[in-house]
């Protein structure tokens, strides 16, 4: 198992939870990030942060951190 920020440029994985009961952590949530949806990495600004994401048919940009704190497995 492994973090969403470490998914590779065209990667594919599976949620298996969101870490922390935060803010942020709801949000993320909220945001479609639930347990057994699917993710693809689709690429990262120029810099390496933010990070782009397909998830449930729309595009979802989020910054490093925000995504270490999702667990995925590997599709």
């Amino acid at each position: 198992m492994s973090v969403l920020s470490e998914l590779p440029r065209g990667g594919s994985a599976r949620v298996k939870r969101v870490a922390g009961l935060d803010e942020v952590s709801v949000r993320l949530m909220e945001m479609g990030l639930t347990p057994g949806v699917e993710v693809r990495c689709l690429g990262a600004a120029p810099l390496g942060d933010p990070l782009e994401y397909e998830v449930r048919g729309y595009r979802l940009s989020l910054r490093r951190q925000e995504a270490a704190l999702v667990e995925v497995e590997s599709l």
